[in-house]
């Protein structure tokens, strides 16, 4: 018998499964759905002032969304997210209101009251690389420290106190407006496109997917695991201190209290959904964007229709299930 070419040979291989492309790219086909059934059915949907306020609900959970995406690219998640925005979040009001430095240019003050809690909340993120880097302690429990301890942290920085602050110049940040569009969806886009360049362009972005698809594979190969977690944990925290901040300024008042509670969950919701494999290996950020939309319309979708809003819980629960399952399928 004539053995086959190499070219009939690559001819045979196998065509990915259908659940495989689902897994990929079923995010996009269901948001492209949702948008269609919304254009046809909701009123006043297809509006400028609609597709600002839907993409602004999302905006603080697409920010962390991408920090968790590249934890959990690395086979890690991160539970302190909402802590560390807490924590930002308590932080910042202290700086433009004049309060640590009452003699500084008032410039100064705003310029400290971003880059600091976005660096606390870095240092932060290190602390949790360290703990599941350097001993071996799992990333759930790990992150679960300050999970519980951050929250205190900020609640302590602030006696527990609401603040309450009326700033234009630091609230810009999420109130300010650029062509119309509000500066927040601008940096959660510059967040998204800067963390998928990372992932698809630098070898640091390759060697996140490799320590994630086969940690013990990569070693040998001589990728820096440790070094890897621990920058993915700090970006993590970053992007949970501009979050951070994005809602004080929103908000107008900071609460140490309330800042974050449940973000981690919804954006380990909207990872999963956008089709990052939660094992590891895999990692888009535009589909957590896209899972971000998606859970963020079904919502809408549903009030706009009539529907209540505990109807949405129980979709934003399908919704990740479905997710999970489709992904158990294609390892399978």
């Amino acid at each position: 018998m004539k053995p086959a070419s190499s070219e009939e040979t690559e001819g045979r291989q196998p065509r990915p499964s259908a659940a495989a492309w689902l897994s990929r790219y079923g995010a996009y086909l269901a948001l492209a759905l949702l948008v269609l059934f919304n254009l046809a059915f909701t009123p006043h949907f297809a509006t400028m002032q609609t597709f600002s306020v839907n993409l602004a609900q999302i905006c603080t959970i697409v920010i962390v969304g991408v920090g968790m995406t590249l934890v959990i690219a690395t086979g890690g998640i991160d539970l302190s997210v909402g802590s560390l925005m807490a924590i930002a979040g308590a932080i910042a009001p202290g700086f433009f209101t004049g309060y640590y430095f009452p003699s500084a240019p008032p410039y100064l003050n705003i310029a400290l009251s971003i880059a600091v809690p976005i660096a606390v909340a870095g240092l932060f993120g290190l602390f949790n690389g360290w703990l599941v880097a350097g001993f071996r302690i799992q990333p759930i429990i790990a992150t679960l420290v300050l999970f519980i301890a951050g929250r205190g942290i900020a609640q302590v920085w602030t006696n527990g106190d609401l603040q309450v602050f009326k700033m234009p110049a630091f609230q810009a940040i999420a109130l300010g407006h650029v062509l119309g569009v509000p500066l927040q969806i601008w940096i959660m886009l510059a967040v998204v496109i800067l963390a998928a360049w990372v992932l698809r362009r630098t070898v640091f972005g390759r060697q996140v997917l490799a320590v994630g698809g086969n940690e013990a594979a990569a070693r040998l190969s001589g990728v820096p695991v440790g070094r890897v977690k621990c920058l993915v944990y700090v970006a993590s925290g970053l992007c949970s201190g501009v979050a951070g901040l994005i809602v004080i300024a929103m908000n107008s008042a900071a609460d140490a209290n309330l800042i974050g509670m449940g973000t981690e969950l919804d954006a380990i919701a909207a990872v999963a959904v956008g089709g990052t494999l939660l094992s590891g290996g895999r990692a888009t950020t535009t589909g957590t964007l896209v899972g971000a939309l998606i859970i963020q319309l079904v919502r809408y979708t549903l009030l706009a229709n009539g529907v209540p809003d505990s109807a949405a819980l129980i979709a934003k629960a399908a919704l990740i299930v479905i997710a999970v399952w489709l992904q158990r399928q294609e390892r399978a």
